[in-house]
C-alpha cells in the first residue's frame, strides 16, 4: 500500500516521483509504455523549442550539445535522472482502472492491483491523436505520428496540418526526395511554429517546392489518391502516404471512467484546484500537460514541471503532517 501511485513516467511523472521521495512518501510510478514514452514517439530528428535548462527536473543539470536539446538527448537525460534518483518505475504496465474502496484507491493494471491513499495522473495527451473521420482514414498508409523521413523517399506524401509536427515532417520529407503536399485548414501556417522552421516552410511553399492547399480539408482517401475540398473546388491528387499531424488530446474516456469532470466547452479542461491540483475526485491529483485538456499549448515541460512540488506538498500535508 502506497501513499501515492503516479500514473505516467514522462518528465512530469518522474518529477512527481522525485518530490515524493524527497518527502519520504511511499510511491510507485506506473507507465504503459517505455520511459518518457511520449518523447520516445517524437520524430527522430526533433529539436525542442525550450532550452535544456528549462526542461530539467530534480535539480539535475541537463547538458546538451546545443542550446536546444534534441529528442535523443532528452531520452538519455531522463533515463539518467531515473537511475540517479533511483526512482521506482514499472514500465509496460498499463493502468486499466482506479476505484475508491473505503479510504483507499484500488489501482488495477495489466499485471496486478495496488492500493494507495492518493493517485497522481501525469498521462499527458500525446497517446491519443485527433482523428480525421473521413472515408479511408483507416487505410494502413494513413499515419498519425511521424518518425523518420527515410520511409517516404520518392513517395507522394500528403501532410495534414500546419503546426510544428506538420512543418517539420514536410521539410524533412521534401529534403529526402518526397513529393510533398500540405492540406491546411486555415489561411496561414500556424503562428506558433518554431521561429527557425516557419520562414523555411513558408519559403518552400512560396517557391513551389512544397505544394500547399490553404483553407482546405481532406474529404476522402483511397489506396492511390486523396480527395481535397479547396476554396477553388474539389482536387484529386495522387498519393502514397498520408500523415495526419492534426494534434492530440488526453484520453478523456479513461479519465471520465475514473470520475474526473471537465469544463463543458470545447476546451474540456479538467476540474481541479489550481493551487493543489486536486481534482473533483478527492485525493486524485493531475499534473503536467493533461491539466490543459484540449488546450495543448497551455502547459509544457518547462512550466508544468513545477506542478509536482505543489501536488506532493498537498499529499504530505494531508497524510504526513497531521
Amino acid at each position: 500500500m502506497f501513499d501515492t501511485i503516479i500514473i505516467g513516467a514522462g518528465p512530469i511523472g518522474l518529477a512527481c516521483g522525485i518530490e515524493a521521495k524527497k518527502r519520504g512518501l511511499s510511491y510507485l510510478i506506473l507507465e504503459k509504455g517505455c520511459l518518457v514514452n511520449s518523447i520516445f514517439n517524437y520524430p527522430d530528428n526533433m529539436t525542442f523549442f525550450s532550452t535544456s535548462d528549462k526542461i530539467e527536473i530534480g535539480d539535475i543539470p541537463f547538458v546538451s550539445i546545443n542550446n536546444k536539446p534534441t529528442r535523443n538527448e532528452a531520452l538519455e537525460y531522463y533515463r539518467r535522472v531515473k537511475n540517479h534518483c533511483q526512482l521506482d518505475v514499472n514500465l509496460y504496465e498499463e493502468v486499466f482502472d482506479v476505484k475508491k474502496e473505503a479510504e483507499l484507491f484500488q489501482i488495477t493494471t495489466a499485471k496486478k492491483t495496488y492500493q494507495a491513499k492518493t493517485v497522481v495522473i501525469a498521462t499527458g495527451f500525446y497517446d491519443v491523436p485527433n482523428q480525421l473521420n473521413v472515408e479511408g482514414d483507416n487505410l494502413t498508409k494513413v499515419r498519425y505520428y511521424y518518425d523518420n523521413p527515410h520511409r517516404y523517399i520518392d513517395q507522394n506524401v500528403l501532410i495534414i496540418g500546419a503546426a510544428n509536427s506538420a512543418c517539420d515532417a514536410a521539410l524533412e520529407c521534401w529534403r529526402k526526395g518526397a513529393k510533398v503536399t500540405m492540406v491546411i485548414r486555415k489561411s496561414t501556417i500556424n503562428s506558433r511554429v518554431k521561429y527557425w522552421i516557419k520562414p523555411d516552410i513558408e519559403n518552400r511553399i512560396k517557391e513551389g517546392s512544397i505544394k500547399a492547399y490553404f483553407e482546405s480539408t481532406v474529404s476522402k482517401i483511397t489506396d492511390n489518391q486523396v480527395v481535397i475540398n479547396t476554396k477553388d473546388g474539389e482536387k484529386i491528387i495522387e498519393n502514397d502516404f498520408v500523415l495526419a499531424l492534426i494534434g492530440y488530446q488526453p484520453n478523456f474516456p479513461w479519465l471520465e471512467k475514473i470520475g474526473l469532470q471537465f469544463s463543458e466547452d470545447v476546451k474540456r479542461i479538467p476540474c481541479y484546484d489550481e493551487h493543489s491540483y486536486e481534482t473533483n475526485v478527492p485525493n486524485i491529483f493531475i499534473s503536467g500537460v493533461v491539466c490543459g485538456g484540449r488546450v495543448t499549448n497551455r502547459w509544457f515541460i518547462e512550466n508544468a514541471r513545477f506542478h509536482a512540488e505543489r501536488v506532493m506538498n498537498e499529499i504530505e500535508r494531508k497524510f504526513v503532517s497531521i
